[in-house]
């Protein structure tokens, strides 16, 4: 998997310390999108960190999330649909 060329996410979604991260991507076949989802957590040294492991008290909100993602992964995929048929049209 290759990340968008400027290595940033086109949108990051959040419920308190639990994040949901989108990344698109260019591949061999075109455009793609990926979803991390994390949780951040302090260090006693003040450093803050993420996580990929959730409590079974947040996997409802890491649910929530994901479908926020998928929605939001479908709108993109909707805009890049209608900037390749202008693109066509010009």
């Amino acid at each position: 998997m290759t990340q968008n060329q400027n290595n940033k996410p086109i949108d990051t979604i959040r419920d308190g310390d639990l994040k949901a991260t989108i990344w698109k991507n260019l591949g061999e076949k075109g455009t793609f999108y990926t979803v991390d989802i994390s949780r951040t957590y302090q260090d006693a040294s003040g450093t803050f960190h993420d996580s990929h492991s959730f409590s079974g008290a947040e996997l409802l909100r890491v649910s929530r999330l994901a479908d926020i993602a998928y929605t939001e992964i479908g709108i993109h995929r909707q805009n890049d649909r209608m900037d390749a048929a202008n693109q066509e049209a010009a």
